[in-house]
């Protein structure tokens, strides 16, 4: 019974050693093999044609819009910014405007998409308004998903009211 106890011990040491071994063949060098001949070089690729000229939102169009507690309706400061978006985006006619509606934290999840919401579409209806082409501009709501400030503080709640802006061409 011995034997065979140290039998069985001999084979469970020995085989997972011969099948790693087995497994793991050593790679057989590359010979090295004579360079071929020097052959012509080949005519230079022609140089690419300049990329076209992509004006760059100035940085008043990223300027965000701030909003009363619970309220959706533009304050003056935020239509006097909004005309100046829209005087620009008539004179850029391939750019569009991304609307992102932001809340602050107080309230329920659930409201403050809605709310977000609510202050997205308020902005671009003003856009639309002036004479911006709906197409050109989309809403989404972040409702407290993306605190510029994450204090929990009146000073915090003021500033994560907002609407944010961004310009895509």
């Amino acid at each position: 019974m011995q034997k065979k106890l140290w039998m069985v011990v001999a084979l469970l040491l020995v085989m997972p050693g011969l099948l790693f071994m087995v497994s793991c063949q050593k790679k057989v060098a590359a010979t090295a093999q004579p360079a071929p001949a020097a052959k012509a070089a080949p005519a230079p690729a022609p140089a690419p044609a300049p990329a076209p000229a992509v004006m760059a939102a100035p940085a008043f169009m990223t300027e965000r819009v701030f909003f009363d507690y619970d309220k959706s309706a533009l304050k003056m400061e935020a239509q006097a910014l909004l005309k100046k978006k829209a005087e620009w985006m008539k004179s850029s006619a391939n750019a569009k405007l991304t609307i992102e509606g932001n809340c602050d934290e107080r309230g329920t999840a659930e409201y403050n998409m809605a709310l977000g919401e609510r202050r997205a579409q308020s902005a671009k209806k003003f856009l639309v308004d002036l004479g911006i082409d709906a197409k050109r501009i989309t809403t989404i709501s972040y409702g407290k998903e993306r605190p510029i400030d994450p204090a929990h503080n009146a000073a915090a709640w003021t500033k994560n009211r907002n609407d944010g802006f961004v310009v895509t061409y």
